[in-house]
């Protein structure tokens, strides 16, 4: 599985006074196995990108090409499209609807016209996939769990669908940060045994550093920096003039190195930084 989008661009409310250009000339390539972050400020085209991905959105012209597959061409069954790409929006948990937490897990299988067996297979493995009890809770309203394991439902969903694309747009935002970090272990604990493609909306650079095996900067609809974390984090001027911090652990090397202590290496997390910091004091 690979994903590549060439020359992508969308405009919105096209023709009319507040014509705004959403996405320009967007190009990049996903190949399989990989975790993709993507950030960049309010209105820079995130969102708008991912909906492209599994066809919600289409664009004024360009090509997203799955595996061969242009599924910008005409004629593309989006069906088939949508089974392969999984997207779970921001706050997932406002479309949970069932009585039973399994019934809601359950609702996007059963629509692909599988067997009860497989139904039922499924929905369990996603339930527990997600770092929950199935015995505990398939039986009781998703609306009786906690905002943290409401979320996990409503990805639960998602992963019953066995997309071999997942996006996730924002999958921590308003959360506590014990239920931040839960749902970020569940993303790479999912990651990590279906091996699918994995694109990560975030405002958060801790996350994306740390998680990330390329990404993507979006600036005014178009793809800014494009890069390893390493690389894409060494280029503080250009983020900063964009509106976007460094992660944590490189803000705090990049201060002191501006105060003269010799600091190596990317620092991607706060313990790379407490190991380079502590050679160059010479601990």
């Amino acid at each position: 599985m690979s994903i590549e989008v060439k020359g992508l661009t969308h405009i919105y409310s096209e023709g009319l006074p507040h014509e705004s250009i959403a996405l320009a000339d967007v190009s990049f390539k996903a190949e399989d196995g990989q975790l993709v972050g993507i950030i960049g400020h309010t209105g820079s085209g995130k969102s708008t990108l991912v909906q492209h991905l599994n066809g919600l959105l289409k664009p004024k012209s360009g090509q997203i090409i799955v595996s061969g597959t242009d599924i910008t061409a005409d004629g593309v069954v989006m069906r088939d499209i949508r089974r392969k790409i999984g997207l779970v929006f921001q706050y997932p948990e406002y479309q949970l609807f069932e009585e039973t937490v399994a019934k809601d897990v359950a609702f996007g299988p059963a629509n692909l016209g599988l067997s009860e067996e497989e139904i039922d297979v499924r929905v369990q493995e996603a339930i527990e996939l997600v770092g929950l009890d199935y015995h505990a809770v398939k039986n009781i309203s998703p609306f009786d769990l906690s905002g943290g394991q409401k979320r996990r439902v409503a990805i639960a969903g998602v992963i019953a669908m066995k997309p071999e694309v997942l996006i996730l747009d924002e999958p921590t935002a308003g959360l506590n940060p014990k239920a931040h970090a839960d749902i970020l272990q569940m993303v790479q604990a999912i990651h990590d045994r279906e091996g699918n493609i994995v694109f990560l909306v975030s405002h958060n650079m801790n996350d994306i550093a740390r998680m990330s095996d390329q990404v993507l900067v979006m600036d005014h609809g178009k793809v800014a920096l494009n890069g390893t974390p390493a690389e894409v984090f060494s280029q503080e001027g250009k983020l900063k003039a964009m509106g976007l911090a460094l992660p944590d652990s490189m803000e705090i090397v990049s201060q002191l190195s501006a105060a003269g202590l010799p600091i190596e290496g990317s620092c991607l997390t706060l313990d790379e930084a407490a190991d380079e910091i502590a050679k160059a004091m010479g601990k």
